[in-house]
């Protein structure tokens, strides 16, 4: 501040002084009279608005409820003084909000700032901006925010605060970014000032998640900035934190490459492994210094998660596992915390079997001292069961379960649950481990596990006889909790008659069992156990007098539902229709088919996050059943229609009996009658599954003056492919059989220095007909005169008709985005075939007529110059057809002027195909007709459609 403000540290020190509350409000009060007195003066100073409105932000600060000086706030923003317009810009950012209607007052004093020359008032209102944020303010000033981003003339530090203001905004309302600014922003990583670089990239990132397709660039500009840091070390001192080279922009930029599937280019591929393994060997010794060792532990865990998205070789996940696992042993918390998480990303990616042998220090750190270990220990434990070890690992954490914080115990009974019945290979153990988990968690048991354990049991007669054994071994524990009453009144109800000759287990006996805990259950399980009741009367005729008893006590109850439960029942019981009581409770069907509930539960806390990277916990077959479920952004799970696979697949054989096949539960379906009355477990709420339409892409807007370099190189190897005033691409390309390389030379002709030169290819035809791969990068700047070069390898797989495309982008003082067409077509690949007449006749009848000819009847548009003379002779029309790789045959066609040839196409997966060609000239040479046989299908049309555009010149 230009100089102090002695009111306001008057005012200060008096509530500081003040000893009680009272005399603090009193002097507040006395304040906020004598400001609104002020305030109604239109002579009022900027300096005193100032003064009077850092008081009104101290009160604001303290608590007190403002309710004046926002439209002086607004004002001050207009002054020419800094001190006044911080003040102003300082009482907006905290008295206002979003929805606030002043905003709109502040939007033009903003734009005005924005536009300034003095950087510090650009730079105060920026930080406005991304502090209020909002909807309004963001439609109104985001065109001028990215003209500051984008600006030459803006200053680095105005362009960092531009970028970030830009992702707060972007968070508030993503439809502020307009199409056409996803090139420039993307440039921006090339910036020599890695403070912009870095804040760019934070924005890239949020843009990234949303938008993948528009900033594909990203990638390729990301992987070359690591190059440079890592290899050619291009950074400045300021931003080397102890010792570690900008550690924030390392992380981030590996962050960016985890929103993208691996990449398929080998250029990149190999540029990105070398990065990884270059950043593993310098961070992976620890050191002394504690800043330096948090710096290093945080680009080595960014890169772990990296390297694990990419699927690396054998070679780097050993060294990555034994990497961790010294860090499990490390006595920092968070180091720990970061190595347990890293393990259960790497388990949902890959085979286990290296992080096995670290389960026993694992198991170790469900007794750790800090909560968010032991989470993530369970988190590990669960993402590294399998077949082997289910038994060791559930047993573990049914251990721990019993001492578990109740913050983890209802998550930790799901994964239980899933675990027992995913991996179960024997009956006994299955139900032993759910009723065991049932019976330690009792309330922490949510209606989907005891639900899921009773639709096995219906669906597998095999489970039938001893779960009823065994769930009456537990109600008769006295500290049986009501969860397990549920599963007991179930069971029972439907097969207690299985058990009634055991001793112990007569009828009237598993009645006592299920009633003595009948007056300590909520209404809702004895609606259950009162069902059960009536379930007995069908199947124990001898106790019915007592269950009789039981419904007419109920049938006068103050509860409504069991009042009315039974009173039903009572009638049922008492009807004097012998058939309808057998008839409406006769033994439950097997549930239908559908997706467990319980995984349903677990991957849901995993969609709804701004995180796209979220994995889904457990193994790879986990992320399968992710996607399975079909989760939409929401959280909510739709579930499938189609049977389920796996554990939860309900297969009969042809006894109607259950079996284990491999890993988990197969259940056999039983009879179709079923007892409807009995009431099913609570079920999951199926909800209307939504779909998300998708659009196909549209080819690019191809620049002016394409056309030409691209129909010339058709039939031509190397040549000017592109120019206008700023730069030159040259072209160059050789071919044998299904291979093919192209080289592109970008010389820069604008006489000053072209900057952030980029290259990015895509493929229409799709990889399984035509891969595409670069070897190299390009130099992103290139002086004047100066030039580089793009190596791209080309592998025919199948017959395709799409070019690919090439977008390059550049900054000559503006963002130059050119979008072109790559000469690469199907005859690229072809052989010519030398034939007689007899041979090609013959083959021409072998091939025969549609779908393998296509012909095409085109004008050539080149057939007369302006003085009349033909300006295409028929050493030209041969030039053409030859470099377009077919053979000319003389002598095999009776009119001369006709051309004959004939070809074979290498493809990689396809093999051969032979194809004959036939162009028929009129005497004019204004219109020809080309007919084309091929033993492809596909082909003719393609070699007629592609030979008419290498006329058309």
């Amino acid at each position: 501040m230009s100089q102090p403000m002695k009111g306001l540290v008057q005012f200060i020190a008096d509530l500081r002084n003040a000893r009680a509350r009272e005399v603090e409000v009193k002097r507040v009060n006395a304040e906020l009279a004598n400001i609104r007195t002020k305030f109604r003066d239109p002579n009022l100073n900027g300096y005193n608005k100032k003064k009077y409105i850092s008081k009104l932000i101290y009160m604001y600060i303290l608590g007190y409820e403002i309710d004046i000086g926002h439209v002086e706030s607004v004002s001050l923003l207009s002054s020419t003084k800094y001190s006044e317009k911080q003040i102003g810009y300082l009482a907006i950012s905290l008295m206002l909000n979003e929805n606030d209607s002043l905003l709109d007052m502040v939007v033009n004093s903003a734009r005005k700032d924005l536009e300034s020359l003095d950087e510090m008032h650009t730079c105060l209102a920026l930080n406005c901006i991304a502090t209020v944020g909002g909807r309004s303010i963001g439609d109104a000033l985001s065109n001028d925010i990215f003209k500051l981003l984008i600006s030459p003339t803006s200053p680095d530090f105005v362009r960092k605060k531009a970028a970030l203001t830009m992702l707060r905004l972007y968070r508030k309302n993503p439809n502020i970014i307009m199409p056409g600014w996803a090139d420039r922003i993307v440039a921006l990583l090339d910036h020599e000032d890695l403070g912009v670089a870095t804040s760019v990239v934070s924005l890239v990132i949020a843009l990234v998640q949303d938008n993948p397709e528009d900033f594909k660039m990203s990638y390729g500009k990301a992987v070359r900035r690591l190059q440079a840091l890592v290899f050619q070390k291009e950074y400045s001192p300021d931003y080397v934190y102890y010792e570690v080279p900008a550690p924030w922009l390392f992380i981030k930029l590996f962050r960016l490459l985890q929103y993208y599937p691996p990449t398929t280019d080998e250029a990149v591929e190999a540029a990105i492994r070398k990065v990884i393994f270059k950043v593993v060997d310098m961070n992976a010794v620890p050191v002394e210094n504690i800043q330096q060792n948090n710096a290093q532990n945080a680009v080595l865990f960014e890169v772990i998660n990296l390297a694990i998205h990419l699927e690396v070789d054998a070679i780097l996940l050993d060294r990555i596992v034994d990497a961790l696992g010294k860090f499990l042993k490390s006595s920092e918390t968070n180091v720990r915390y970061l190595s347990l998480n890293a393990m259960a990303i790497l388990a949902a990616r890959y085979d286990t079997v290296p992080i096995r042998k670290h389960i026993p220090a694992v198991v170790k750190f469900l007794r750790d001292k800090d909560i968010s270990i032991r989470r993530k220990a369970v988190d590990l434990l669960y993402c590294l069961c399998d077949g082997t070890n289910v038994i060791t690992i559930v047993g573990e954490l049914l251990k721990y379960l019993q001492s578990a914080d109740f913050a983890l115990r209802e998550e930790m009974v799901i994964r239980i649950a899933i675990l027992a019945e995913k991996y179960a290979t024997e009956y006994q153990w299955y139900v032993d481990t759910s009723l065991r988990l049932i019976a330690i968690a009792g309330n922490h048991v949510s209606d989907e596990v005891w639900t899921r354990v009773i639709q096995i049991v219906v669906n597998n007669e095999g489970l039938q006889v001893y779960a009823a054994r065994t769930v009456c071994s537990y109600l008769k524990q006295p500290n049986c909790n009501e969860t397990m009453v549920k599963v007991g009144g179930y069971i029972l109800g439907e097969y207690g008659h299985l058990i009634a000759d055991d001793p112990g287990h007569s009828p009237i006996e598993q009645f006592l069992l299920l009633h003595d805990k009948f007056p300590n259950c909520s209404s809702f399980t004895r609606g259950i156990l009162l069902t059960t009741y009536v379930k007995f009367v069908n199947l124990f005729v001898e106790i019915k007098p007592q269950l009789v008893q039981v419904f007419e006590f109920h049938s006068t109850s103050i509860d409504s539902e069991l009042q009315q439960r039974a009173c039903e029942y009572l009638r049922i019981v008492n009807s004097p229709n012998p058939t309808l009581l057998p008839t409406v409770w006769d033994e439950m069907p097997p549930f239908p088919e559908r997706t467990s509930a319980l995984l349903t539960r677990l991957h849901q806390k995993h969609v709804i996050s701004e995180d796209k990277r979220v994995w889904a916990l457990g193994n790879k077959q986990a992320q399968v059943e992710r996607a399975a479920l079909n989760l939409d952004q929401r959280g909510s799970a739709n579930l499938l229609s189609t049977p389920p696979t796996g554990a939860h697949a309900v297969n009969g054989d042809q006894n109607g009996t259950a079996e284990f096949k491999g890993n988990g539960l197969v259940p056999a379906a039983t009879g179709a009658a079923g007892r409807s009355g009995a009431p099913p477990p609570p079920p999951v709420p199926r909800k209307g599954s939504g779909s998300t339409a998708t659009t196909g892409k549209t080819e690019p807007l191809l620049s002016s003056n394409w056309e030409e370099g691209y129909r010339n190189h058709l039939s031509s190897v190397s040549g000017i492919f592109y120019e206008d005033s700023l730069i030159q691409i040259g072209l160059k390309s050789e071919y044998r059989r299904h291979l093919g390389c192209v080289i592109l030379y970008f010389k820069n002709i604008s006489g000053t220095t072209l900057q952030s030169l980029s290259v990015d290819l895509s493929n229409p035809a799709g990889n399984d007909k035509l891969s595409i791969a670069t070897k190299n990068f390009p130099e992103s700047t290139i002086p004047h005169n100066g030039s580089t070069q793009q190596v791209i390898v080309i592998e025919a797989k199948q017959p395709f008709e799409e070019s690919p495309l090439i977008k390059i982008t550049y900054l000559a003082g503006t963002l130059k985005v050119l979008n072109l067409k790559l000469p690469v077509v199907i005859e690229k690949f072809m052989e010519p075939a030398n034939l007689n007449a007899d041979e090609y006749f013959k083959r021409w009848n072998q091939i025969g007529g549609a779908p393998r000819e296509a012909q095409k009847v085109f004008k050539n548009i080149s057939a007369s110059s302006a003085d009349g003379q033909l300006a295409r002779t028929a050493e030209d029309d041969a030039k053409i057809v030859s470099g377009m790789h077919w053979s000319i045959l003389r002598g095999v066609d009776k009119n001369p002027a006709n051309f004959i040839g004939g070809s074979v196409l290498h493809t990689s997966a396809g093999g051969n195909f032979g194809c004959l060609l036939r162009l028929e000239p009129d005497n004019d040479k204004v219109m020809y007709r080309v007919t084309v046989r091929a033993t492809n299908e596909a082909l003719p049309s393609i070699l007629a459609k592609n030979l008419t555009m290498a006329y058309q010149l």
